[in-house]
């Protein structure tokens, strides 16, 4: 059997309105997760990774500012 997909929280929930700033996952996706097939997981965490690097990037220009 595969292993299961490594739940993304670290325990800090920053919520800014449907998306937690820590972890990149939106409020959906955090309900959903213990339901989630291993695709669908594995979506989540791609989604979240690059929500945090879009975050990333919008913080580092802003502070170039």
């Amino acid at each position: 059997m595969a292993k299961d997909i490594e739940n993304p929280c670290i325990s800090v929930c920053q919520l800014n309105s449907e998306l937690c700033l820590s972890c990149g996952r939106t409020k959906e996706d955090i309900r959903k997760w213990k339901r989630m097939k291993r695709p669908e997981k594995m979506a989540a965490v791609q989604r979240a990774t690059q929500r945090l690097k879009s975050l990333q990037k919008k913080t580092q220009l802003n502070a170039a500012v």
